[in-house]
């Protein structure tokens, strides 16, 4: 309990102010979000406010901020373009409760498998997925929306010189937002995609059938949401951890993303997760309280409620350029260089989660090709075990013994042409992992006995030892 009370009001008053500078970053890219999803813009103003203010309770990491993010999005577009938005509510309640079961199995000690060269493929590749989902908004339209694109992204990136505290993609849009209403420009804005609420939102059911059918059609949307929600998170979790010194309870983090999202579901929120850049605007604001992820959640539906008829006026092309500069700061550009130093086989598994996220559209597919390639590259770099004759009737065996390796080890002994003497082959330097490799040990002393040499095999450490007396039921000699 007293720790509790540490996260909530050590640092009160930087939290708070962290807390307000991050709403007014999350009012932009929260529409931005649900207009990519194909969504009302309150869709994702609904998830930003219930996740951040639930995950302030719940959630595993202090002054981390969570909401509908680029990724979610990503993931449930093709949802709510085939079923509608009640099976996206439906969905993102299902995610929930795959959080909240990822995080009592305590599944977030796996992501320590999730090599480097995957965590690149991902980030670069919503990086990029978010980019080409602005296009839409500039190319092909008039010369007055591709000066309102480069305008933004220009304020964005000039303002932080003069301008610390307040963040600049807010002040891009204000700025540009009342030049093109007094200035009576023809663009297209938030309003002609979809209205703002000014209201709470409010608990309902998802409007689905309640059959094996719904099941199959949001079940896969659900797995993918909520291992990129986990993956995000975690992620994200980490990288505060390094920046505050502090440590975190992931599995605890993944089971409040998944309580967020169940809440969020109920009350007509998109299925979010942790989000890097407004989690480290946080930080560098001051933030290392629970208090500032709520601060963030609740001041956001107060400005909605408050300032709901301005939103609406927001040209679409700002936003487009607010997104254009979450791609560019997102991306991971030392990846270049990376492609240059690498080992080839990790720069491979890198594109290649890259390549597939782009074809298929789904972060989650990309991430576990990613894993299963690069796992099949460790297994073929341990796969290979040297053996050489230290001196007559005695073999040295060097590396993994395992089901990828024991054909090389049974070949060098069937080439074998001793005969009648005492051969001793030893494992120090070697070790035995599962029932092929003692297998292999069995059938290699069958040839050699087969000659009629007397077999001793030595220098195995204990596990080994007892994985042969457990499968074979008698010790190793």
């Amino acid at each position: 309990m007293q720790n509790y009370k540490e996260q909530w009001f050590s640092n009160v008053r930087s939290d708070i102010l962290a807390g307000l500078v991050v709403a007014l970053a999350l009012i932009p890219e929260a529409i931005a979000f649900s207009i990519l999803a194909g969504v009302d813009p309150m869709v994702g103003l609904y998830a930003s406010f219930v996740i951040a203010v639930t995950i302030s309770f719940v959630g595993g990491r202090p002054a981390m901020i969570s909401a509908a993010t680029g990724a979610m999005a990503l993931v449930i577009v093709s949802l709510v373009k085939d079923h509608g938005l009640q099976y996206l509510l439906a969905a993102t309640v299902l995610t929930g409760i795959i959080q909240v079961l990822f995080g009592l199995f305590k599944i977030a000690r796996f992501m320590k498998f999730i090599p480097n060269a995957v965590m690149l493929g991902f980030v670069n590749s919503l990086a990029i997925l978010v980019f080409i989902a602005q296009t839409p908004h500039f190319l092909g339209e008039s010369a007055i929306t591709w000066l309102f694109l480069l305008l933004t992204i220009a304020i964005i990136y000039i303002i932080p010189i003069f301008i610390k505290g307040i963040p600049a993609p807010l002040i891009a849009v204000v700025i540009l937002s009342i030049a093109v209403v007094y200035m009576g420009i023809d663009l297209k804005t938030v309003g002609d995609m979809g209205s703002i609420t000014q209201s709470l939102p409010s608990f309902f059911i998802p409007d689905v059938p309640l059959n094996l059918e719904t099941l199959k059609i949001i079940l896969p949307y659900s797995l993918a949401l909520a291992v990129v929600g986990l993956m995000e998170s975690l992620l994200t979790a980490a990288i505060l951890d390094d920046m505050t010194d502090t440590g975190s309870d992931k599995n605890a983090e993944a089971r409040g993303q998944g309580i967020a999202n169940i809440i969020n579901g109920f009350f007509g929120g998109m299925a979010g997760c942790a989000m890097i850049g407004q989690s480290i605007i946080n930080v560098k604001s001051g933030a290392r309280g629970r208090l500032s992820t709520f601060v963030a959640g609740a001041f956001l539906m107060f400005l909605i409620l408050v300032l709901g008829d301005y939103v609406i006026q927001i040209p679409m092309p700002v936003l487009a350029g607010v997104m254009v500069v979450v791609c560019i700061t997102q991306f991971d550009w030392n990846s270049f260089k990376y492609m240059v130093t690498a080992p080839k086989q990790d720069v491979f598994v890198m594109l290649l989660t890259v390549g597939v996220v782009l074809y298929t559209h789904n972060l989650a597919i990309g991430v576990v090709s990613g894993v299963l390639v690069s796992a099949m590259f460790f297994v073929s770099k341990i796969s290979t075990v040297t053996i050489k004759q230290s001196s007559e009737g005695t073999f040295e065996v060097n590396g993994q013994l395992f089901f990828a390796s024991t054909e090389g080890f049974i070949a060098y002994f069937k080439q074998c042409s001793t005969k009648n003497s005492t051969i001793e082959i030893n494992f120090s330097s070697c070790k035995v992992w599962d029932d092929s490799a003692v297998g292999a040990l069995l059938k290699v002393r069958d040839l050699l006995q087969a000659n009629e040499n007397e077999v001793h095999f030595s220098g195995l450490d204990h596990s080994s030892e007892q994985l042969f007396k457990k499968i074979t039921g008698f010790p190793i000699n």
